[in-house]
């Protein structure tokens, strides 16, 4: 039996991470009465008593939390962190188990580790296999485009949409110095900073992170089914990332994949026109937040995990 303290429990992410442990019999989850959540000496005790320690709190709490429990000495719990803290950190292991061969074994291994953002699962996901395989340059100019139901931005948005409907659809992050950028920059394999242009739909959860490409600017001009066939050979035989056929209609909708750890990823080309787009579909609070806690707390503590 295996003991979890969610230091930030009452957030959306950590009530996600909650439902989900607490289906899991290997798992104890321990608590602080709400009076005490704020208090440090309550929570380095019950630091002290756990296998693991995952972080929901803002990226400056995080950082003062894992402190805390690094203080513990031969004490010390293992830390999962949700917040965008650590994830470029060196002495973190980034948390996204199928982005390379061997992650999840570090994963794993590791006693600090940062889950991954939404947007980024989507765009590494989808870039880092092409640059591995040479078929997109480290320094192409990518431009990520990505929505997001608005649970994505946190308790706030959600009141306001729920509340007073909120607009139907808003792009925003356009000083491009969007928080998820550095991730999906470092872990995506690329030397130029990518464009990334983040927007939030009138919808609860559900996530479409696309990327256009001009086939005839990269090397060798490789076709779509040669990008497909990439990403197929780097996810073959995982659980929760599955390459599948573009749509026949054309078309795609963010909430298919609600309530799941999936992520699908799709390759939609032209080739009269040499273009090509690149698209991953996934629950922004499932594969995107939640559901990888979970799978990464389930690697960091030995339990029987998806293959990835």
């Amino acid at each position: 039996m295996a003991t979890v303290f969610i230091d930030g429990e009452s957030g959306t992410t950590g009530l996600g991470i909650q439902q989900r442990l607490s289906a899991l019999p290997q798992v104890t989850l321990k608590s602080l009465p709400s009076d005490r959540r704020r208090d440090p000496a309550a929570r380095k005790d019950i630091m002290a008593e756990v296998d693991l320690v995952v972080l929901c709190l803002p990226d400056d709490a995080a950082r003062d939390s894992a402190g805390m429990a690094a203080s513990l000495g031969n004490a010390a719990p293992k830390v999962l962190d949700a917040s965008t803290a650590h994830r470029v950190h060196p002495d973190w292991v980034y948390g996204f188990a199928e982005f390379l061969p061997g992650q999840a074994e570090k994963i794993a291994k590791a006693n600090y580790v940062a889950n991954p953002g939404c947007y980024p699962t989507g765009g590494i996901g989808m870039l880092r296999p092409l640059v591995d395989a040479g078929l997109i340059p480290a320094d192409y100019p990518i431009t990520i485009n990505a929505v997001s139901g608005y649970s994505g931005g946190g308790k706030a948005m959600i009141q306001a949409h729920e509340a007073a409907g909120g607009p139907a659809f808003e792009l925003y992050g356009l000083g491009l110095e969007h928080k998820h950028v550095p991730e999906t920059q470092l872990y995506g394999g690329l030397a130029r900073r990518p464009i990334f242009v983040p927007s939030v739909g009138h919808y609860l959860k559900g996530m479409l992170v696309s990327i256009p490409l001009h086939l005839d600017t990269l090397p060798g001009k490789p076709s779509g089914a040669d990008l497909h066939k990439a990403l197929a050979d780097r996810y073959a035989g995982c659980d929760l990332v599955r390459v599948v056929p573009p749509q026949t209609d054309g078309k795609l909708e963010p909430e298919a994949l609600n309530d799941t750890d999936v992520m699908e990823l799709r390759v939609h080309a032209n080739e009269r026109h040499r273009q090509a787009i690149l698209v991953a579909r996934l629950d922004n609070l499932g594969k995107g937040a939640s559901g990888a806690a979970v799978q990464n707390i389930g690697l960091m503590l030995g339990l029987e995990q998806p293959r990835g």
